[in-house]
């Protein structure tokens, strides 16, 4: 497949892929040469995204005359910036696309730089199918502090976490020779229940757990509450699975062993309002009767 890529791409630029170069200006011939080269080099290297400093790694060039070079392709449309220093390269199908964008996965995992990472809360549910609707936010939980912000129309939100925190991560891989790192089923739901609102409430939440109740370990539910120590998601993960009867008495019984006196809402999100119920010291400020109607999704 890169193969017939890099054809096309060279066709584009004025390149014979085998052979003499076309003749043309000596300087446009270098340029375009150079530009051949370094997108052959990302699809070699199954790189779609990358920054400035990968193209100057990929044809040996200074990072100013990269820059110049990417420059030059933007213009003719074969790569499109996402922000300074950050391009994509435009599939040849499309034509010259400045306005493509790419996977908002893996630019999710450019933005964090360095820093440890996972794609999480309601993203991870996508990722999961675990949710019925389209998401268009990326939630990205990250040992770095990093502003939120909107790239070609899609929201990038960052969740602070501490490095203890960062457990229960696995492998998505977006293409053949890509991947990007998300919460495991299990995690997803426990942070979920930690944070409804960043998933679209505690109903949402309950929903993706119906969902893929067949292939949820119960077992691991209770290891990463107790690893995370969240008294609201103890609560929370007690109500849930007592509601949908998939765990066992003694299981149930080690959730409520280690809740305190103190009551909290099941959602945080919504008022604090509606009954109480001791089993789990929880607020009920959602009917019963909605997180059922889940089990008719």
């Amino acid at each position: 497949m890169y193969k017939n890529y890099n054809s096309a791409y060279a066709s584009c630029l004025g390149v014979c892929l085998v052979g003499q170069p076309l003749r043309t200006n000596h300087n446009l011939k270098t340029a375009r040469s150079r530009t051949a080269n370094l997108i052959m080099a990302l699809y070699d290297s199954g790189k779609t995204m990358f920054t400035t400093a990968e193209a100057a790694q990929l044809t040996g060039l200074t990072i100013p005359l990269a820059s110049s070079l990417l420059h030059k392709a933007e213009r003719r449309g074969l790569v499109s910036r996402l922000k300074r220093g950050l391009f994509v390269l435009v599939p040849p199908e499309l034509g010259s696309s400045a306005d493509y964008s790419g996977n908002p996965y893996l630019i999710a995992r450019y933005l964090v730089g360095q820093a440890s990472y996972f794609l999480s809360h309601a993203t991870a549910m996508e990722l999961h199918r675990m949710v019925t609707q389209p998401q268009f936010t990326i939630f990205i939980s990250c040992t770095k502090r990093i502003p939120n912000q909107t790239l070609r129309g899609t929201q990038f939100r960052f969740v602070l976490l501490q490095t203890k925190d960062f457990f229960a991560i696995v492998k998505h891989w977006v293409t053949k020779q890509e991947h990007v790192e998300i919460s495991d089923l299990e995690r997803t739901i426990i942070d979920g229940l930690r944070h409804p609102e960043l998933c679209g409430g505690i109903s949402e939440v309950a929903k993706g757990l119906w969902m893929r109740r067949a292939d949820i370990h119960v077992s691991k539910l209770l290891e990463y509450s107790a690893r995370l120590n969240v008294g609201s998601v103890r609560r929370r993960l007690g109500y849930l699975l007592d509601l949908f009867e998939i765990a066992t008495d003694e299981q149930l019984q080690s959730l409520r062993s280690s809740l305190t006196a103190t009551y909290l809402p099941l959602d945080p999100s919504l008022p604090s309002e509606g009954p109480h119920i001791a089993k789990w010291r929880l607020q009920l400020n959602i009917p019963r009767e909605e997180l059922l109607a889940a089990r008719s999704t």
